[in-house]
């Protein structure tokens, strides 16, 4: 059981610092514009070696900024629920801090799913168009190796719970 929460939590550390460090940076797009490269996150873009804020309100900027948030949040609470694993003395009887902290990161998962999702159909569909020569990139590709290891990290959990459970049920009351 506790070489599954080990593994839980070590996907969870690196895929909540990539999750956080994707949706902070201003690399989710790059493309030339005028003969200079640019590129653009989820809050600022860059032309040439000049930064400015987003201060559009698009709904999709807003979307996958809205997502990523929660996902970091969900993620943050699955690494404390986490944590609180290790621990022998249940505090709730009802709910298992493994399964908690699986929950979290599947929601979390979820999250990067939705906003990642918005992020490239609105990008393919119309900055695409817009801009001939483009590519996601280095941002844009951490949100999905965090997608990754937030679902291995609920994966590692649910099996730790599943352990847990089985060895419960066996011992003779």
């Amino acid at each position: 059981m506790y070489s599954f929460m080990s593994g839980g939590l070590f996907c969870a550390w690196v895929g909540t610092i990539l999750l956080v460090v994707a949706t902070a940076t201003d690399h989710w797009m790059q493309y030339r514009l005028s003969g200079s490269f640019a590129h653009q996150g989820l809050w600022r873009y860059c032309l040439g070696s000049k930064c400015y804020l987003q201060t559009d309100s698009i709904a999709y900027w807003n979307a996958t900024r809205a997502f990523m948030i929660l996902s970091s949040l969900s993620a943050t609470s699955g690494i404390i629920m986490g944590i609180l694993a290790f621990a022998q003395q249940p505090t709730f009887t009802r709910v298992s801090r493994p399964f908690s902290a699986g929950i979290m990161f599947f929601a979390s998962t979820l999250f990067i799913l939705l906003a990642l999702a918005i992020y490239t159909g609105v990008t393919v569909s119309f900055l695409g168009r817009r801009f001939g020569d483009w590519r996601f990139s280095w941002s844009y590709i951490l949100g999905w190796v965090a997608l990754l290891m937030t679902f291995f990290a609920g994966i590692f959990y649910m099996c730790a719970y599943r352990m847990h459970e089985c060895r419960r049920l066996s011992t003779p009351r």
